[in-house]
This record gives C-alpha cells, sequence and structure tokens, in this order.
C-alpha cells in the first residue's frame, strides 16, 4: 500500500441554509459561496450564514470583477475568512486583501493553450491557486479540462482542482494526485440543482478521495 494523500475538500455554490447545514454535517474543510449576480448559485443580496455553522469549516467569499470596498464589506458582514478572485482581477487587489487578513484564492481559468506564466505575479500574495475549466461562464462551467496540463505546472503554490467533479470522474485525481493538490472543488457535479448539494454525491467522492494513494 502507498502512502494516503490528504485533500481536503470544498464544497462551493452554497446558499440553502437547511442545505448548509445538512452538507456540514460531513465536515468539508471549506464551503463557497458565490456573491456573483450571474451566477445561478448567487447567494443574493441579503445572504447571511446559518448561526451554528461549525466552525471548522473555513468560509469562502467567491467574487468576480468586484471592488474590494464591497468584498470588504461582505466578508465582515458575513464573516469569510477566503475571498476567491475568480475575474481578471490584479495582484495589487489580492495584496489589499491578504493586508486586510483574509485568505486568498485566485483563479485561473484552464485550457490547452493556457500557460502557467499567467500565475507568476501572484505568487507572493495568495495562499492557494484554484484551476478551473476555461468556458462561457464565470463561476464554473460543468466541465473537467485536461488534468495532464496540471504538469507543466510547477507545483509551487498549493491548488484547488475545479470544473466538473462528480462521483463517475473524481477517481481519475488519483493519476496526478502526487502533484500539489490541496483541495478538490465540488460543485455542479454533486447537484440536484443548482446551489442544492446531494449528501450522497458528497460521501461517495469523499469516500474516493480518502483512498488517493501517493
Amino acid at each position: 500500500m502507498g502512502e494516503k494523500k490528504n485533500i481536503a475538500i470544498k464544497i462551493c455554490g452554497m446558499r440553502d441554509h437547511e442545505n448548509i447545514m445538512e452538507v456540514a454535517t460531513l465536515s468539508p474543510q471549506y464551503f463557497g459561496f458565490i456573491f456573483y449576480a450571474k451566477s445561478p448559485r448567487f447567494v443574493g443580496e441579503d445572504f447571511s450564514l446559518p448561526k451554528n455553522l461549525p466552525r471548522s469549516i473555513k468560509k469562502v467569499g467567491v467574487f468576480v470583477n468586484e471592488g474590494n470596498a464591497t468584498i470588504l464589506l461582505k466578508a465582515k458582514k458575513i464573516g469569510l475568512e477566503f475571498i476567491q478572485l475568480h475575474g481578471n482581477e490584479k495582484v495589487a487587489q489580492a495584496e489589499e486583501l491578504k493586508a486586510a487578513g483574509l485568505g486568498v484564492i485566485k483563479v485561473f481559468s484552464v485550457n490547452d493553450e493556457f500557460t502557467f506564466d499567467e500565475t507568476t505575479p501572484f505568487k507572493k500574495t495568495v495562499d492557494y491557486f484554484l484551476f478551473d475549466t476555461k468556458g462561457k461562464f464565470y463561476g464554473g462551467n460543468a466541465e473537467t479540462f485536461n488534468w495532464n496540463i496540471l504538469r507543466k505546472y510547477d507545483q509551487e503554490i498549493p491548488f484547488f482542482l475545479s470544473g466538473g467533479l462528480s462521483p463517475e470522474n473524481v477517481h481519475n485525481v488519483n493519476d496526478i494526485v502526487s502533484m500539489n493538490i490541496h483541495a478538490l472543488d465540488l460543485n455542479s457535479g454533486v447537484e440536484f440543482s443548482p446551489g442544492l448539494k446531494s449528501l450522497e454525491k458528497i460521501k461517495s467522492i469523499t469516500q474516493i478521495a480518502t483512498n488517493f494513494e501517493l
């Protein structure tokens, strides 16, 4: 038996209080909340967290080309611990968020032509990168990309793997598990409908992920 790879789980696109608390019983390491009005998983203008949400689950706010004044206001009001920058944000914006005491996750949309040189300016600022599938929509396209592209990445900054992960394909992550993967980012692949997650699908992925071997 090889050495087990410990990979965190992030459930993104949460917004329904009852569903949030149900999924919380599975103890994922992160919840993602989308503050982008054009997303079908937009939390809405008056979103708040359930009062009994376990502190062990880190709260991530997902923003797309939003100004830091709004981001910082939301972070303080709601209790966000990480900010996921999912648009064309610049390094200076990430630096300001970091200086405010927030963790920063910078998203890059990947296709076969992607060059990881784009990540370099952010390396001294972010906590993590997130590699998602390049497509028409911000905040996810429910499709996987060619994970072999990640072999061109220098693995310096740990990353979240995103893009159409589901119980049917997540076992393939074991082929790249030796890379610097910090977490699996789950969204549409574990849903009944936009914003509502299936506990059984999350359990299935979590079980598979716990058996990844280096």
